[in-house]
C-alpha cells in the first residue's frame, strides 16, 4: 500500500483507474476501505472514467497513529489531503468527502482553492457552520473500558463501529476531541469550486444540507431519501448525484 509523509506524519493511500483524479476523504472513525471500497464508491469512479485516490486520515486505517488532540485540527487534516495531491503531482482534483472528510475538504477548499477543481460534501449539512455534528462525549465512549459500559446510544454506536474496523480507540478519542471546528459564513462564501452538498433526510447528525449550500456560492443541495448518517454514504441515489456532478463541473 502506498504512503507518504507529511511533516513527520506517515498518511496511507489507495490509488486506483485512470483519467482525472478525485480524492477521497472519509469520515470519523472509519478508513478508506470502509467507507469507500466496500459501499461501491471506488468501483463506480473508476468506472465512470476516474483515477480515484482514498487516503487514511491521521489516527485511521494504516495512516499515523497520534494522541495529542492539537495535531487533528481540522486545517492540519486538511493539510494532509493538500499534501497528498501535490505528492501524486496533480495541479488539482476533485475531492469528495463524508462527514468529518466533508469538514476537512471545506477547509481545503477555504484554505488551498486552486488544489480543489470540485467539492462533494456528503454527510455534512449546517453542522459545519452551527455545532459540531458529533457529540463531544463520544470520545468518553472510545475511551471506556469495554463496550458494555458505554450508556449512549449515540456513543455505543460509534464505540461498535470503531471496533468493528479494528481502530485505535485512543487515536479516534483524540482526533474527536480535537476536529471540532467550524466554518464561519464568510468563509464559506469564499469557496469558489463548484460544489455539491449531500445529506440523508433522516441524518440526525449532519444537519440539513440546504442551509449549507446556500452559503456556498452556486452550490448544490442534495436530501438522499430516507437514508441515516450511516446509510447514506452508499446509496445509489448519491452515487448516481454524484457522477452527473462531476460531469458538469467546470
Amino acid at each position: 500500500m502506498p504512503s507518504f509523509s507529511n511533516a513527520g506524519v506517515e498518511i496511507a493511500f489507495l490509488d486506483e483507474g485512470q483519467g482525472e483524479p478525485i480524492v477521497l476523504v472519509h469520515g470519523f472513525a472509519s478508513n478508506k476501505e470502509t467507507n469507500w471500497v466496500r459501499p461501491g464508491w471506488v468501483m463506480t469512479l473508476t468506472r465512470a472514467g476516474r483515477r480515484v485516490i482514498a487516503l487514511d486520515l491521521r489516527g485511521h486505517g494504516a495512516s499515523a497513529k497520534l494522541y495529542d488532540p492539537a495535531a487533528y485540527h481540522s486545517s492540519i487534516m486538511a493539510d494532509d489531503v493538500r499534501a497528498l495531491i501535490e505528492h501524486l503531482g496533480f495541479a488539482r482534483a476533485d475531492v469528495m468527502g463524508y462527514s468529518l472528510g466533508s469538514r476537512i475538504t471545506a477547509f481545503l477548499a477555504t484554505a488551498h482553492p486552486g488544489h480543489v477543481r470540485s467539492a462533494v460534501l456528503g454527510g455534512l449539512g449546517n453542522r459545519l457552520v452551527e455545532g459540531v455534528g458529533l457529540p463531544g462525549d463520544i470520545a468518553d465512549a472510545l475511551e471506556a473500558a469495554s463496550l458494555a459500559d458505554v450508556t449512549d446510544p449515540i456513543g455505543y454506536q460509534f464505540r461498535a463501529f470503531a471496533e468493528l474496523t479494528k481502530s485505535d480507540l485512543r487515536a479516534l478519542a483524540a482526533c474527536l476531541r480535537g476536529s471540532r471546528q467550524t466554518l464561519s459564513r464568510a468563509e464559506l462564501s469564499r469557496i469558489v469550486a463548484p460544489a455539491l452538498v449531500a445529506v440523508g433526510s433522516a441524518d440526525t447528525i449532519a444537519g440539513a444540507p440546504e442551509p449549507l449550500a446556500a452559503l456556498i456560492p452556486g452550490a448544490q443541495a442534495l436530501s438522499i431519501p430516507g437514508r441515516d448518517h450511516m446509510m447514506a454514504v452508499g446509496d445509489r441515489l448519491f452515487k448516481s448525484a454524484v457522477i452527473e456532478f462531476l460531469g458538469k463541473r467546470a
